[in-house]
């Protein structure tokens, strides 16, 4: 079984800085492309930023030069640094991995999401 579980949401100040966290586990034999999505209240779940395994870098209009995604590929690991957020940023946060398991065919897998709110 493989788990992707998320970390470091909560409330921020406009103009402020939160980074999320993301781990990938159980029984994993390949981890190739991860990203990060985002879902607000009645809309749909957009792309935030995704990262392939040699680190080639792929984000969103609406974030780029304010977030930055990067990886930890021994620990099967994704981060994603928010500066500069904005009310507009305020969603539920999902990661995601495409994760080959061992002895099992490959897949995407989601996190259960963590809830990031900014304002003031």
């Amino acid at each position: 079984q493989v788990q992707l579980v998320e970390s470091g949401g909560g409330l921020a100040q406009p103009g402020g800085s939160l980074r999320l966290s993301c781990a990938a586990s159980g029984s994993i034999f390949r981890v190739d492309d991860m990203g990060w999505y985002r879902q607000a209240p009645g809309k749909q779940r957009e792309l935030v930023a995704t990262i392939t395994k040699d680190g080639t870098t792929k984000y969103a209009d609406s974030v780029k030069g304010r977030f930055t995604i990067s990886r930890n590929n021994a620990e099967n690991t994704v981060d994603l640094q928010m500066n500069s957020l904005k009310p507009e940023d305020t969603a539920v946060y999902y990661c995601d991995a495409d994760i080959t398991r061992k002895y099992g065919p490959q897949d995407w897998y989601w996190g259960q999401g963590t809830q990031v709110t900014v304002s003031s």
